[in-house]
């Protein structure tokens, strides 16, 4: 059994702030279009963090634990997945919607940016892999908000 794409967020500038969208366009040359991170990471070659996904039961585990209320948008993750729980193993591949694939290329490592959003929630979202997955394209297509996600 899948689960489903509970959310598509993207920033158009470093450090610019997140904005959720219903819909997307994902491909290899430029990971989730419109978004920043994603084409910075296109063009380097090694194409290892054009997307990162996170848990929706990690994200609420980690605002457990620290008290955080903020959306899930302002972890700065591109997608947010309920349902699923996320391969923590590098090779590992992923299917959103219909066309879709992406390859896991390592843990998304909570970074010092998190405590400013609220104290704790680095340390909260430090434990199994609860900042997510980063993920390359490996198949481009179209995802949309409640796209079926499911391990290939």
């Amino acid at each position: 059994m899948g689960g489903r794409l509970a959310g598509i967020a993207r920033r158009d500038r470093p450090k610019g702030p997140m904005h959720t969208v219903d819909h997307g366009q994902v491909s290899l040359a430029e990971g989730l279009h419109g978004d920043f991170r994603s084409a910075l990471a296109s063009g380097k070659g090694t194409r290892k963090r054009q997307l990162s996904l996170i848990e929706g039961n990690s994200w609420r585990a980690a605002q457990a634990d620290s008290g955080c209320l903020a959306d899930w948008s302002e972890a700065r993750r591109n997608l947010l997945v309920e349902g699923l729980r996320l391969p923590r193993e590098p090779g590992a591949q992923i299917a959103i919607g219909s066309a879709l694939v992406l390859e896991v290329t390592g843990e998304c490592d909570p970074c010092e940016r998190m405590d400013a959003l609220h104290e704790g929630l680095r340390a909260a979202l430090t434990p199994d892999w609860r900042g997510g997955v980063l993920a390359r394209v490996i198949s481009e297509g179209p995802i949309a908000l409640d796209d079926e996600v499911r391990i290939v």
